[in-house]
């Protein structure tokens, strides 16, 4: 057989890069080099035939070189799971091991130490950059999520995980990465639609992270699935791209809202001590009026009744004695001039004022 040397393609495939170079002539030499080398080892007795013996030894060798291939090593971050004509046997951990060469024995070595991730809502680039705030293109289909008060959130989230069981979760779910992807968006649809708008914005972010990574640990352990959630992180949670203006709007008349009604309930705890500290004063003090009044009626009352009780004793001497204490009380504090109008004519008594004396004495001691 012969190939055109104008073509770079021969029996097996594409030749060598560098062209056409390589010629039958060549590949000739290199067969009959390989048939020098190794035409002493023909298992052929002297007289052109093949020996028992030999058939044995090449039997004995093919046999050692088959059961060698049943030596396999295990990575650090990888789990043995060893296979006997397609049914799972045993798992094999990191180091040297043997088992039935193929095809009564095969291995299969997942990573089980390799952090995966799936991305729900967002694609970006460079999965192993993501972080919150991460830039990527939008899949609203998978982002658009109903809010428990009939609100429409945009969310992204990614989901980090590990597999625990490498024998669950090679055989019992089937598409691994689609199905934590599918229980992922599942759990975060049932979390959100059990919240409400201004919750999800706000306070609970991390407790809806949470709430979410528990959720799909319980689904997936009752698939079967042998992974293990890391955790769920949350790259955006915003309303719509549409109403997202008027959105802002509303939380900040919700943010004025709170402000005027924190400064109402500051402005109601101030005034409303002071005005119960000033009724109780003005309580006591109508207290401390009637009980004054009170006392001093009562004091009148048994003065009068001391009195009466005297003049029904002795009503001449009673009667006088009221009649010049009442003098005395009247005239006692006015300037008086007596005149004595005894034996017909009027004349002034002279008087002593005592209580004027009294009183320049005691401004001279003083002074």
């Amino acid at each position: 057989m012969s190939w055109d040397n104008n073509n770079d393609n021969g029996p097996w495939g594409r030749g060598p890069s560098g062209g056409g170079n390589f010629d039958n002539n060549d590949l000739d030499k290199l067969l009959k080099n390989l048939k020098s080398r190794f035409g002493s080892f023909s298992p052929k007795s002297p007289d052109g035939k093949v020996g028992k013996k030999n058939w044995l030894l090449i039997a004995l060798i093919g046999l050692a070189i088959w059961g060698a291939t049943g030596i396999y090593r295990v990575q650090p971050d990888e789990q043995g799971i060893v296979l006997r004509f397609g049914e799972y046997i045993r798992s094999t951990p990191d180091g040297l091991h043997y088992h039935l060469p193929f095809p009564i024995e095969t291995v299969i070595k997942p990573k089980v130490t390799r952090e995966n991730q799936v991305e729900v809502g967002i694609r970006t680039s460079n999965q192993a950059s993501i972080g919150r705030g991460t830039v990527g293109r939008d899949v609203p289909e998978e982002s658009l999520m109903l809010t428990g008060d009939e609100n429409i959130v945009d969310v992204d989230f990614s989901v980090q995980w590990v597999i625990s069981d490498a024998a669950d979760y090679l055989f019992n779910i089937e598409n691994q990465e689609s199905t934590v992807k599918a229980v992922a968006e599942s759990a975060m649809r049932e979390i959100i639609g059990n919240s409400n708008l201004e919750q999800i914005l706000t306070q609970g972010r991390e407790s809806n992270e949470q709430a979410v990574r528990d959720l799909m640990q319980s689904t997936l352990d009752e698939y079967g699935a042998g992974i293990l959630i890391r955790r769920v992180q949350l790259q955006k949670v915003d309303p719509p791209a549409a109403v997202i203006d008027a959105f802002r709007d509303v939380q900040a008349a919700r943010a004025d809202q709170e402000r005027l009604r924190n400064e109402a309930e500051a402005y109601s705890n101030r005034i409303i001590p002071a005005a119960r500290g000033e009724a109780a004063q003005l309580m006591e003090a109508a207290e401390a009026y009637k009980n004054s009044v009170i006392a001093d009626a009562e004091g009148q009352a048994s003065r009068f009744n001391s009195i009466y009780e005297e003049y029904r004793k002795a009503p001449e001497v009673t009667r006088g004695r009221m009649y010049l204490e009442t003098i005395e009380r009247v005239y006692g504090g006015m300037d008086k001039i007596i005149i004595d109008q005894s034996g017909g004519s009027s004349s002034v008594v002279p008087y002593l004022p005592l209580d004027q004396l009294q009183k320049r004495q005691d401004d001279g001691e003083t002074q």
